[in-house]
């Protein structure tokens, strides 16, 4: 432990020769920048804070609150939100420096995260609920009420990363704001109206009594994670470290498909599989194409995640979404639901020697991979047409979600199908400024078959549903379907 000064004063030395005044100066004109750019944005949304409460669309906008930080601790749980650089885990992590010492400037970049993103959480809990009254006393109140939300479970996200038994009370947080989101979503109609009416009518006292509450609870589990830091498992940082270095890796090349590859391996990694007989004896491609049903049957997951976001659509109709808002949270949503069950065909397209090897006809293989992504893309769409027919947002929209299920599939393959970014393509010049081609290319690629697919619906979305729209989408859908499969190449 002698060696330990020495070390941590050698590291401190080369951090201050890297970093020069004209580091510091770089940093604090980006900073006034990107606040000169933030300010007006802030004080445009801070304006259009509504005066009187809205049910639907106080329900609606708690409910997709409790979503996101619900989704932010998923993703926080998944990559692991402590970790270092490449170079740190290589040689500090391991050394017999303290920890705490190490670690601790992550722990003030997830801190300073979290001020940020919980100050935009804080400000869309003010434009749900609205002002009646006291607009410079609420919007503190409910900036620090998100600041707290997201503080205490980053911080319950970083000891859950570090001991097994914080982990299953980061499972209960997230379950428990999902559950929140239901009752909030519930209460948008019917009796429950009235307790969002309370909670929106309550004096400014009560506000701030619930944030000074919130604001000690988070200060004690950021306080805990802090005491946590000095005997934080190494295995723990050098596993988040490495997922975070290979995302960065991925981003850096701007070749983002890797993440999935990332994720994919990931979790199956570190699983034990039993093996079991087959119920029936199936042939050829499909026989192949059965492995995705079996994948997709041991995440029971997230079938059910799939299933609980089909809300989605629903509540941002009643947050007050623009139509055009509403029809892209439809059109991503059961876009990227259909694209969860792809990983065959992904690993079709990336080795194509081992495709080759499963003795099934390339274009056979592909429309039987095609089954499945057509399932899950028109279920999830059924259900989400079906829900905003209830809540009123439609007219009869629902029996469109089967007929663009070969459609959603055709989009699908084909996202999970493409090539990496083709860096080579040229720059167009925008009236917002250059665009590279080569990304823009690759985002649009699956989406701009789906949505070709469902030209019929898209017009039935905009002037109503009839019957010779719906038999249009269902012979339309199929053709699109039938045409990619037959022209795909062997990848």
């Amino acid at each position: 432990m002698s060696a330990v000064a020495p070390v941590r004063a050698f590291v401190r030395a080369r951090d201050h020769r890297r970093r020069t005044w004209s580091d510091h100066y770089i940093t604090l004109v980006a900073l006034a920048l990107a606040a000169m750019l933030v300010t007006p944005v802030l004080v445009r949304a801070v304006e259009a804070v509504p005066g009187a409460l809205a049910p639907e669309r106080a329900g609606a906008g708690l409910a997709l609150i409790a979503l996101l930080l619900a989704g932010g601790l998923v993703l926080a749980r998944a990559v692991g939100p402590v970790s270092v650089s490449a170079a740190d885990a290589a040689w500090l992590v391991l050394s017999p420096l303290p920890r705490r010492g190490v670690l601790a400037r992550t722990l003030l970049v997830l801190g300073a995260v979290c001020v940020a993103g919980g100050a935009l959480v804080g400000l869309a809990l003010l434009s749900a609920l609205g002002t009646p009254d006291a607009l410079t006393l609420r919007l503190p109140a409910s900036v620090v009420l998100g600041v707290s939300w997201t503080l205490g479970g980053m911080s319950v996200a970083v000891l859950a990363q570090g001991a097994q038994s914080w982990d299953a009370r980061l499972v209960g947080v997230i379950a428990v704001l999902v559950a929140v989101a239901v009752a909030a979503a519930a209460m948008s109609a019917g009796p429950g109206s009235g307790v969002l009416a309370a909670a929106a009518s309550a004096p400014v006292a009560a506000w701030t009594a619930a944030a000074c509450a919130s604001a000690a609870a988070a200060a004690g589990l950021a306080g805990r994670a802090w005491s946590a830091l000095a005997r934080f498992p190494a295995r723990a940082v050098l596993d988040a470290s490495t997922r975070v270095g290979l995302a960065a890796g991925a981003l850096a090349a701007m070749d983002p498909g890797t993440l999935t590859w990332i994720a994919e391996d990931a979790h199956w990694r570190t699983r034990r599989l039993r093996s079991r007989a087959w119920p029936v004896r199936l042939p050829g491609a499909a026989a192949v194409a059965w492995l995705d049903w079996r994948r997709l049957a041991r995440r029971p997951g997230r079938l059910a995640l799939v299933a609980a976001a089909a809300v989605l659509p629903v509540l941002a109709a009643r947050a007050g979404g623009a139509g055009w808002a509403v029809l892209l949270v439809l059109a991503a949503g059961a876009l990227a639901v259909a694209a969860t069950s792809t990983a065959g065909a992904r690993r079709d397209a990336g080795d194509p020697a081992l495709a080759r090897l499963l003795g099934a006809a390339p274009r056979a293989l592909l429309a039987a991979r095609a089954v499945l992504p057509a399932v899950l893309g028109g279920a999830w769409l059924t259900l989400a047409l079906a829900g905003l027919d209830l809540a009123g947002a439609g007219g009869s929209l629902w029996p469109l979600g089967p007929l663009c299920a070969p459609a959603l599939a055709a989009g699908a393959l084909r996202l999970a199908r493409r090539r990496p970014i083709e860096h080579t393509m040229p720059v167009m010049d925008t009236p917002l400024g250059p665009v590279p081609l080569g990304p823009l290319r690759w985002a649009l690629e699956g989406a701009d078959i789906a949505a070709l697919g469902c030209l019929p619906a898209l017009m039935a979305f905009a002037g109503g549903v009839t019957a010779p729209l719906l038999g249009a989408q269902a012979v339309w859908g199929a053709a699109v379907l039938a045409a990619y499969c037959a022209a795909a190449r062997r990848g």
